[in-house]
């Protein structure tokens, strides 16, 4: 599934204008202009495609992130993130950041999570999807595929749309 499928998608599921598309793009620290998102929404096969890149949708999560749930300011004496912690190693699965900036940005639980994924028309168990919210070097980490990220996509167009 490439990085234009996950924003047209989650547009549609949230019925996100491209107003808000641009004000999103711009809290994750990514300026761009409404000719940008019309060619991010297009088809691969239609005139003006452009191809969204890792680091562009990356700083798209992150300003949905922010939209969905506002700044995070830590609480007197908390550790603040890291910035590894916010941008994995490069080598790290694309879908499992994804998933996890998802679940973070509508503020699901693991309820949640397997409910939208049913939605889908994926069945999860509890164990099944924190194994995709590990870190990679723990022995019970799993990759997310695109089917995943499809059918979560799909869950929420179930869940917002009907």
């Amino acid at each position: 599934m490439n990085n234009n499928d996950i924003i047209r998608r989650l547009r549609y599921a949230l019925d996100i204008s491209d107003v808000k598309l641009i004000e999103i793009f711009s809290l994750g620290g990514e300026k761009v202009e409404i000719e940008n998102i019309k060619n991010f929404l297009k088809k691969d096969h239609e005139d003006g495609f452009v191809t969204l890149k890792n680091e562009e949708l990356k700083k798209f999560l992150d300003g949905f992130v922010i939209f969905k749930r506002g700044v995070h300011i830590p609480k007197p004496g908390q550790k603040p993130a890291q910035e590894d912690d916010l941008h994995p190693k490069k080598n790290s699965n694309n879908n499992n950041i994804i998933l996890k900036k998802l679940r973070i940005a509508l503020n699901f639980k693991s309820e949640d999570m397997i409910k939208v994924l049913g939605l889908g028309g994926s069945t999860v168990s509890e164990s099944e999807l924190t194994a995709l919210f590990r870190k990679k070097d723990h022995k019970n980490y799993r990759e997310c595929g695109d089917k995943y990220i499809r059918t979560f996509l799909a869950g929420l167009v179930e869940m917002y749309r009907k």
